[in-house]
């Protein structure tokens, strides 16, 4: 019976590649499909629901149209701005936000917002149409799209919080959060989480108030007090992220980041560093001598490794540098990176 099972599950995997191969034009992920249809076959097993697989049925459709949606604009820096949706025009920070969305689109990042009111609208006033995109979420209240994302060819509209927060994180190479209530601070916890972890891609994260505003700042002294007294963060990991009320300060923080990094790949689970600069051995010679804490074996290297990713040939003339990370330290990680956007020879 064994061996009928099993030449059963190999004439299934054919049917299913030809299958892949006579609807694709393009195949060059043949085998990760094939692997998502035998998964998606499994859900006739008696334990799973018809509400499960509506679930899945609904979250692999958002993520796949989330995918071609963002596709055209991959080589474009995008920002995510998160706030309240309950922010008023009249209030100081929704000009606040206003300002700084323009002056970062003028920069050349697209602006993500939630595509609702308050401070979202705000930023999509300050970046303009042409320069926003909208992911809206289906909500009983709050959230019709506002004026100037509303009808646009770049607003999304997601049934599932799950799928639309994988896209606002995704697609983003910088965070911007301005106050805002139980979302706002749950997209700068998970935010903020997958940086510490390293399950996303290191980037900036800017929590912006009024000048002279208190809100981040009283949420800072609630993360010394009770995180970092308490052992539960370590203290860098308050690098991760900078709080500002300035606006020239928020951009300096975001495009800084830039300035000599790229960004980061793994190859053989050891991450490799894009930088836009030729590194040269003095360079290399400053990053050993104050970061060796974070490197298991060896040392800190140019290298000429290069991922298999879609974005590779777009970036196979930067430099890059690798070591043998100890995958835990990423406020420390983070801390190199603003090391190199800062190095002088």
């Amino acid at each position: 019976m064994k061996g009928i099972k099993l030449v059963t599950q190999k004439s299934l995997q054919n049917k299913i590649m030809d299958l892949i191969e006579s609807s694709c034009t393009e195949t060059a992920h043949a085998d990760a499909i094939k692997e998502i249809i035998i998964t998606a076959l499994k859900l006739t097993e008696n334990h799973v629901t018809e509400k499960d697989v509506a679930i899945i049925h609904t979250a692999l459709k958002e993520m796949r149209y989330g995918m071609k949606f963002f596709s055209p604009y991959k080589a474009v820096r995008k920002i995510s701005i998160f706030g309240s949706a309950r922010t008023a025009p009249t209030e100081a920070i929704y000009a606040c936000t206003t300002e700084f969305a323009k002056r970062i689109a003028d920069a050349g990042f697209m602006v993500i917002t939630g595509a609702g009111e308050g401070i979202m609208r705000a930023a999509q006033e300050g970046a303009g149409r042409e320069r926003s995109f909208g992911i809206n979420i289906l909500l009983p209240f709050e959230q019709s799209a506002n004026q100037f994302i509303e009808n646009d060819p770049k607003l999304m509209t997601f049934k599932y919080f799950f799928t639309r927060k994988l896209f606002f994180i995704k697609e983003a190479d910088a965070i911007a959060l301005f106050p805002g209530g139980f979302g706002t601070h749950d997209e700068a916890f998970e935010a903020l989480t997958l940086l510490q972890t390293g399950k996303g891609d290191p980037m900036p994260v800017v929590f912006i108030d009024v000048p002279g505003g208190t809100y981040w700042q009283s949420w800072r002294r609630h993360v010394e007090v009770e995180f970092i007294e308490s052992g539960l963060i370590a203290p860098e990991d308050l690098s991760l992220f900078k709080i500002t009320d300035q606006i020239d300060e928020a951009i300096e923080e975001i495009t800084t980041f830039y300035r000599r990094y790229h960004s980061t790949y793994f190859v053989d689970e050891q991450p490799v560093l894009r930088i836009k600069d030729v590194v040269d051995q003095k360079m290399l010679k400053a990053l050993n001598a104050n970061f060796s804490d974070i490197v298991l074996t060896g040392e800190i290297v140019e290298t000429s490794l290069h991922c298999e990713g879609d974005d590779e040939i777009a970036s196979a003339h930067l430099s890059r540098i690798t070591f043998h990370f100890d995958k835990r330290s990423f406020g420390r990680l983070r801390q190199m990176i603003d090391f190199i956007n800062h190095y002088e020879a």
